[in-house]
């Protein structure tokens, strides 16, 4: 009986040490807040010929490559290189959306100023 209440003594002791060996929690900290992709602006894209879904007035280019989109996400415009937005980070929705450059849109310089060509919205992804 006595080596018994030894053994429960010297185990109930290790518990102890153990556990005052243990690192203290942390504090809790504030969630991350989750980056958010810049939402395009609504309404119809101004300047240019609405009808193809070409839009000039972006900015002076001498070819096409002299431009690109204007937003990170869903961009219904297009800048020149030097005025190209940061877009490290940034997540986008993989849907097609009327009036923007997804699915097969793309910037192109047209009278010297730069312009969206609007994408294909008849694709897989295209909104029904």
């Amino acid at each position: 009986m006595l080596s018994h209440r030894i053994l429960s003594t010297l185990s109930l002791g290790a518990l102890l040490a153990l556990s005052a060996c243990s690192k203290a929690p942390e504090p809790p900290t504030a969630p991350e807040q989750p980056t958010t992709p810049e939402q395009p602006p609504t309404g119809t894209p101004t300047g240019g010929d609405t009808t193809t879904g070409n839009t000039a007035g972006g900015g002076a280019c001498t070819t096409d490559a002299d431009c690109v989109a204007a937003s990170c996400c869903h961009a219904t415009a297009c800048v020149p290189k030097a005025q190209a937005p940061k877009c490290d980070g940034i997540m986008c929705t993989q849907e097609c959306r009327g009036g923007t450059l997804d699915c097969g849109g793309g910037c192109l310089c047209t009278s010297g100023q730069c312009a969206a060509r609007f994408g294909d919205q008849s694709g897989p992804d295209a909104p029904q």
